[in-house]
């Protein structure tokens, strides 16, 4: 079974219309997939993709050069071919030997993998409706980019009113937290509501004394990424309860084991449409401690770009039998998508952080920026009535006035309303 001929394609592939209208202004690239097709010298083709501006690995412009002529079974297990690769590598082999993909990982401990919806930073409503379009999917959980500039007690009641009782609510904070005084304060006011399950990465995960803090003193499980702090100083101090694990298959089995030793569910984090949320199932039906839901993200794009659309039922999406990774790439969406870049930039903008005093700060630095300038700043911590709102460019003398007045660092506070 050697390699023949290895060809990677570019798609632009959109958001669905009301995720973009957030996910326009902070993560616009997503849009590209990289699609891998790899062809084998019995005429087997696998397939695989990338999310290459997010993916734990991406795959090199000179990857025809170092694997064409090659034995695909003595590739399965390089994680440095980047993650399309890799994916479809598994899925040739596992066609080759009229094998499920799972099979050639472990042994199967699951049929059915739990599937998170995803939803980066938003206001009220528009979580609501994100988790409603959830529940209505076939969700039963979604993990939501928490953010110190929302009412998120607002938000969180906005989500209630919209979902069943049993939807889970999982809160990734990414640090903006800051430290353990802020964090206990206000995690401790999200107690009341019963269907918060999770806090993901409160506060930095190298503050280990105070992520012990936080860990001691809230009732919820916390979890952080594997590898920070180094896994042992982890598990000896006790300061998560649980993982994200998100790496190549190598790496991430093995993650995986020492989980296992230590009974510490985990996310597994593989972004990618729905080819790369079935290679989660196949990594889902071995892994014994991948009982957390997966987030892979796939609700974000119009497209799964399969043939046959994953369906949840009760939160949970099935592993698939066929040989390979079990799936087939709908070739009509790789026709519509296709395109011959690699980047995607977001539409001029700046940001309006206003509080219900009608205060109101605008920021030129982009969201991922605004994670740590933020808390930085000792801005409010989820402050009633408080909001983040994109203003786009509308070619206005009021907006170039703001637009140049917040470059370099520079903000412009002002009372407004």
């Amino acid at each position: 079974m050697k390699i023949t001929d290895v060809e990677l394609t570019y798609l632009d592939v959109p958001f669905t219309p009301h995720t973009n209208e957030h996910m326009q202004y902070w993560l616009p690239h997503w849009h590209i997939v990289q699609i891998c097709k790899i062809t084998l010298d019995n005429g087997v083709v696998g397939w695989g993709e990338t999310i290459p501006n997010y993916t734990w690995a991406g795959v090199s412009d000179d990857i025809a050069d170092r694997i064409v002529g090659r034995e695909a079974g003595d590739l399965l297990w390089e994680d440095g071919l980047g993650a399309g690769v890799q994916i479809a590598l598994f899925d040739a082999v596992g066609k080759s030997l009229n094998t499920p993909a799972y099979r050639l990982l472990g042994t199967k401990v699951r049929e059915w993998c739990p599937l998170s919806w995803w939803a980066m930073d938003m206001p009220p409503k528009d979580w609501a409706q994100q988790c409603a379009d959830a529940a209505e999917q076939g969700y039963m959980s979604s993990k939501l980019k928490a953010r110190t500039w929302y009412d998120l007690h607002a938000a969180l009641q906005a989500i209630i009113e919209d979902v069943p009782s049993q939807f889970k609510l999982d809160l990734d904070f990414n640090s903006t937290l800051a430290n353990a005084a802020n964090a206990v304060e206000f995690l401790k006011t999200l107690e009341q509501y019963e269907q918060v399950a999770m806090i993901e990465s409160p506060i930095p995960q190298g503050d280990v004394a105070g992520n012990k803090q936080i860990r001691q003193r809230i009732n919820r499980p916390v979890a952080m990424h594997y590898g920070s702090p180094p896994i042992l100083t982890t598990l000896l101090e006790d300061v998560a309860d649980g993982f994200v694990i998100g790496a190549g298959a190598h790496h991430l089995l093995k993650q995986a084991t020492v989980c296992e030793e230590a009974n510490k569910p985990f996310w597994l984090q593989l972004v990618g449409t729905g080819i790369t949320t079935t290679w989660a199932a196949h990594l889902g039906a071995v892994c014994s401690q991948a009982k957390w839901p997966a987030i892979t993200c796939m609700n974000i794009w119009e497209s799964q770009l399969i043939t046959e659309p994953i369906e949840l039922r009760g939160g949970f999406y099935r592993v698939p039998e066929k040989p390979g990774i079990g799936v087939e790439v709908d070739q009509e969406a790789v026709q519509k998508y296709k395109v011959d870049y690699s980047f995607v930039d977001p539409p001029r903008h700046v940001y309006r952080y206003t509080r219900a005093s009608g205060e109101t700060t605008y920021y030129g630095c982009g969201k991922q920026e605004l994670h740590a300038i933020y808390p930085n700043d000792a801005m409010p911590t989820c402050e009633a009535g408080s909001n983040l709102e994109a203003v786009p460019d509308d070619g206005s003398d009021g907006f170039k006035e703001i637009y140049d007045a917040v470059q370099n660092g520079s903000t412009v506070r002002r009372l407004e309303g």
